[in-house]
């Protein structure tokens, strides 16, 4: 993945933002209704319950529905009526719990159709990973399941974070990558994967893929990173480039960890056009959450750039939970994949994993020591 980033940003704005706990808390046993309410594995406060009914957020779809006792109805948390009094409502897991009181289902946002809704990517999912020659398209999924192609593409992309279209070109590159990194040439491996014609893969994988696939199948072959190790106020800091961007920032790493990552690269030290990239980046550190333009070079699946994508549109000086950030990337249950994520970052500070904390608003860990992330935080926090 090769763009470039700017430490201005706009707040996601969205109420998962603030409320979706990563860890599961206990509730009571007994009853019909609880004060937490678990769907798809994590539960969902009251409080969190209802501030997602408010701000209509889709997000929450399917982890739980709205009973409202006084109409004997109950909706999606998203549902586009009129809100009933706080009083009236009351949270269950699923549209079988609500059935069970005795709610029927509304008819305006079907919460019923969630379960359908979830069976009908999960079909499609199969249907794409199937590897055969001709992928079916958005029509054709459609009609399998049962819906429209417009309301599906919909329903696939906020499960599945990426259009269908989108999903098989992130699936075949990646499929190209595993081949070439087995051994496969370039082009059998495009072949392999689906592409019926290179061009059709260097136009999928653009923007995905810094290095060339060669240089991907190879460890770095063929490819030259200029490196240097600085001292700042922070520490030891390696910073490394190729010609498409920075593809190393990390503290109290050398030339040795370098090698490692990338294993038949040319590793050269400082180099002239290095030199003005590297006081830009020394500056990014010195004073994170400026605005600057750093070009990178870094790649990792689609759910990852997915969300190092989102860490950079937290702004300075604020703070996001793991459970955030995935429901910000339309997958809410995968908070512990949204973590391995951010630990995969190879860029600290450029992409911002230390703006990420956990739900209690503690600190957390940082692969470079707490006492780094709390210093960025703070001067970021002014």
């Amino acid at each position: 993945m090769t763009y470039r980033i700017s430490d201005r940003a706009v707040s996601s704005g969205t109420v998962h933002a603030i409320c979706f706990d990563e860890k599961l808390p206990s509730s009571p046993s007994g009853g019909q209704w609880r004060n937490t309410v678990s769907g798809n594995g994590n539960a969902v406060s009251d409080e969190c319950a209802w501030q997602a009914v408010e701000a209509r957020d889709r997000t929450f779809d399917g982890r739980f529905v709205t009973g409202v006792l006084t109409t004997g109805i109950y909706c999606r948390p998203s549902c586009s009526a009129r809100h009933p009094r706080r009083e009236n409502v009351r949270f269950f897991a699923d549209a079988g719990a609500a059935e069970r009181f005795g709610l029927r289902a509304c008819l305006r946002c079907r919460p019923n159709d969630v379960s359908r809704d979830e069976e009908a990517v999960a079909a499609a999912l199969r249907m794409l990973d199937a590897g055969e020659e001709k992928a079916p398209g958005l029509a054709e999924l459609a009609e399998a399941v049962g819906y429209s192609p417009t309301h599906f593409q919909r329903v696939f992309k906020r499960a599945v974070g990426l259009s269908p279209s989108e999903y098989l070109r992130a699936r075949r590159v990646a499929r190209a990558g595993d081949a070439m990194s087995g051994g496969a040439s370039v082009t059998e491996a495009i072949y392999e994967a689906g592409f019926g014609a290179s061009s059709r893969f260097y136009e999928a994988s653009e923007g995905r893929l810094g290095m060339t696939p060669s240089a991907w199948r190879d460890g770095g072959r063929g490819v030259t990173i200029h490196w240097a190790v600085v001292t700042t106020s922070l520490g030891q800091m390696l910073v490394a480039a190729t010609e498409k961007g920075v593809c190393r920032l990390s503290f109290d790493e050398g030339r040795e960890e370098l090698a490692a990552r990338f294993p038949q690269a040319e590793l050269i030290e400082g180099g002239e056009a290095f030199e003005s990239l590297l006081a830009s980046v020394v500056a990014a550190v010195e004073q994170p959450g400026q605005s600057r333009a750093i070009p990178l070079d870094v790649q990792g699946t689609a759910f990852q750039e997915a969300v190092w994508r989102e860490l950079q549109r937290i702004p300075p000086g604020e703070t996001r939970s793991y459970a955030q950030i995935a429901a910000a990337v339309g997958k809410p249950g995968a908070v512990r994949a949204a973590g391995s994520a951010n630990g995969a970052n190879n860029v600290a500070v450029l992409i911002p994993c230390h703006r990420v904390v956990r739900s209690d608003g503690t600190i957390g860990g940082y692969a470079y020591g707490e006492a780094i992330k709390r210093e960025l935080l703070k001067r970021e926090q002014g």
